[in-house]
């Protein structure tokens, strides 16, 4: 069952590289200043559904229903980024608009079995962390903006 953990692992290397080298290379405008901690709120929202809820039918409804959103939530910015943004990191956005849903899948499948409720409260707290920084590291001095 370690394939399950697969798709989490890829997506949060995708993240950090898109992170600590395209976001850093470019800086970011205000519009995703703003919007970049608001997608990580809504993959935070999916996953404390996760943690807080118990396995069941309606649950799971409730889960889909958050995941949903947040996928469709995060294209919001793909009208900065054409113009914004090299082809290389628009089809890293473009894997890692693949890899959301796929992720969000194993987490309700690690859920739904109940194979490891630590590593779903990890990852709660990993992206608490991750809003966390992104909203107080783009409004320093450092966080270079455009």
């Amino acid at each position: 069952m370690i394939w399950i953990f697969l798709p989490i692992g890829l997506q949060a290397m995708a993240m950090v590289f898109d992170e600590l080298y395209f976001h850093r290379k470019r800086g970011l405008p205000r519009w995703e200043r703003i919007g970049h901690p608001l997608d990580t709120f809504t993959v935070i929202i999916s996953y404390a559904a996760l943690v807080f809820l118990a396995p069941s039918a309606f649950n799971l409804k409730i889960y889909i229903g958050l995941c949903a959103f947040s996928c469709l939530f995060i294209t919001k910015d793909e009208f900065i980024h054409t113009e914004n943004c090299e082809a290389s990191e628009n089809w890293l956005h473009a894997v890692l608009f693949v890899l959301h849903p796929i992720t969000f899948m194993a987490a309700g499948m690690i859920w739904w079995d109940q194979l490891n409720p630590i590593f779903l409260k990890m990852q709660l707290l990993i992206l608490i962390i991750v809003m966390i920084y992104q909203v107080l590291y783009w409004r320093m001095p450092f966080g270079k903006s455009k």
